[in-house]
């Protein structure tokens, strides 16, 4: 079949990580609702919109077309044993040429936090970043007192880099974010230099 592109799919001990599907909505939207006060400290405003079907389908669409061009790889957590949608992870703004980089960012519906699904999907979005796609370092950044989503990052290799300063709009307020990145270990990479 021309034109066929198979999408993503990682596997992990007890995650699939896929694209949303638009059979996803109530599970996403309720998964949200019910997360919301849990979330809302660590994300941008809610848009009045936010959990709508319509919202959604939207998600749905720029999630085909960011893969498809590479811009990012938008990921929903389905636990494998009971197919329970558990978060999402996107490794998002990624840079080829020089670069060769993303930036991972992720949340975890309240009910599953605290469980080590988050560590698992971060290890496996890594290691398809850096062993599928090339990637050589991945970025990310959360709140300083966001201590759950720090200890995660650096149990998950990441490292502590910085602060950058009114980094995202979070909750209504421009707020500071601390920086982690995990580099692939071979950072040689390829070159056209003979």
């Amino acid at each position: 079949m021309l034109g066929f592109r198979r999408r993503p799919k990682l596997e992990s001990e007890r995650l699939t990580l896929r694209l949303p599907q638009h059979g996803d909505w109530r599970a996403w939207s309720e998964l949200r609702e019910s997360s919301a006060a849990f979330l809302t400290p660590w994300e941008p405003t809610w848009s009045p919109d936010h959990l709508s079907r319509k919202a959604f389908t939207n998600r749905v669409y720029w999630a085909q077309r960011a893969e498809a061009s590479g811009a990012a790889l938008p990921l929903l957590l389905i636990r494998r044993e009971d197919q329970a949608l558990l978060g999402a992870i996107t490794l998002d703004n990624i840079r080829r040429g020089p670069a060769q980089a993303g930036t991972l960012g992720y949340w975890m519906g309240q009910v599953h936090a605290r469980q080590g699904f988050m560590r698992e999907a971060i290890q496996a979005v890594v290691h398809h970043a850096f062993n599928v796609m090339d990637l050589s370092r991945i970025e990310a950044a959360c709140l300083p007192e966001n201590a759950p989503s720090r200890g995660v990052l650096e149990k998950s290799g990441f490292k502590y880099e910085g602060v950058a300063q009114s980094y995202l709009q979070i909750n209504g307020r421009w707020r500071n974010h601390v920086l982690y990145a995990n580099l692939r270990s071979d950072r040689r990479g390829r070159t056209d230099v003979g």
